[in-house]
């Protein structure tokens, strides 16, 4: 009699905390408000254990991992090794309220920055008015860089004096639209600096002070702009923007990771500096293998680029990740659904 009540006793025991073993199980998760600095590199080594949890995700899920997201004030949620973005109506409401939230000592996680070095060129908007040339290298050398001497057209009678800098740009092409033809503008990239060390009323004798290319006699030279590198911060955009990559600062129909690109966007469409564009590829359906009519397919997310410098109508970007070959032509926009 004491066994079977014993029995009895552990069965029911059991079957009262079960339901609490259950519960119990469910980890909950933890719901975080973003803070300045916040990104979603530092919050992957913070939450999930593995900073390069972050790339992966964002290469599988376009959903979760949009670092447009992710900024101040916003509520996001970390459940089974997850991030989630609770929406603003969910995170104002009485489900966000109900959700455990875990109370977490204050740390601001470094901020995410790209590193530019100052001369990834632009697309001149108009044509380009340079204040001179070089027109000769010392003993007629034909490739100039860093201490050597060159000579200018630009002498006394234009007001230079001796001391004065100038900045070495090269003109490289006319870039039009690949489907309107307009002209965007003339591409340009900064070479490096010279200074002028003697002056004549129609030239002058000057020394290159840096070089970050080969100098050419007829490259153009403008006032003096210190080239430097500097960081650049993601930035939201104001509003969803759609454009494309007209041209390469090397020129190459290809790019990847690290290179740079000129988009047809600029300061009168919204975009500013810091802005993420996503580069995307239309998938081809296969028509063989489908009975229905289908128009289009989910883009295909190939890259990222961060805006470095705008001009009006067309901006500078660096090519921040790169999953695939990325070519002149393809599509760029902010947060791709």
């Amino acid at each position: 009699m004491n066994t079977r009540l014993c029995t009895g006793l552990c069965l029911l025991l059991f079957a009262v905390m079960l339901p609490c073993l259950v519960v119990a199980a469910e980890e909950p998760p933890t719901v975080y408000v973003i803070k300045k600095g916040d990104t979603l590199w530092g919050l992957s080594q913070r939450f999930l254990n593995d900073p390069k949890h972050w790339p992966n995700l964002w290469s599988k899920n376009q959903e979760h991992t949009n670092p447009h997201l992710i900024y101040p004030g916003q509520t996001v949620r970390f459940v089974d090794g997850r991030l989630q973005i609770v929406p603003a109506v969910e995170a104002g409401g009485q489900k966000a309220a109900a959700a455990p939230v875990e109370v977490l000592p204050a740390e601001v996680v470094e901020e995410k920055t790209f590193t530019v070095r100052g001369n990834e060129g632009r697309l001149a908007e108009g044509e380009p008015k340079p204040v001179g040339r070089i027109i000769a290298g010392q003993h007629s050398r034909l490739i100039l860089g860093e201490d050597d001497i060159a000579f200018t057209d630009i002498g006394a009678n234009v007001g230079a004096v001796d001391g004065q800098k100038f900045s070495i740009m090269r003109k490289s092409a006319t870039i039009s639209h690949p489907r309107s033809s307009e002209i965007l503008g003339t591409k340009l990239y900064p070479l490096g600096t010279l200074q002028l060390t003697q002056i004549s009323p129609e030239g002058s004798r000057a020394i290159i002070t840096s070089s970050f290319k080969e100098v050419e006699p007829g490259d153009w030279l403008f006032p003096y702009q210190e080239i430097k590198r500097r960081e650049i911060s993601l930035k939201l955009a104001e509003r969803p923007l759609k454009g494309m990559i007209v041209e390469s600062y090397s020129g190459h129909d290809a790019v990847a990771s690290g290179d740079v690109v000129y988009l047809d966007l600029g300061e009168q469409q919204g975009v500013e500096v810091g802005n993420m564009f996503y580069v995307v590829r239309e998938v081809a359906i296969e028509k063989m293998l489908v009975d229905k009519v289908i128009t289009q397919l989910p883009y295909e997310v190939i890259g990222a680029l961060v805006v470095v410098e705008t001009g009006k109508r067309t901006s500078t970007a660096l090519v921040v990740k790169s999953i695939d070959a990325i070519f002149k032509n393809d599509l760029v926009m902010t947060a791709p659904r």
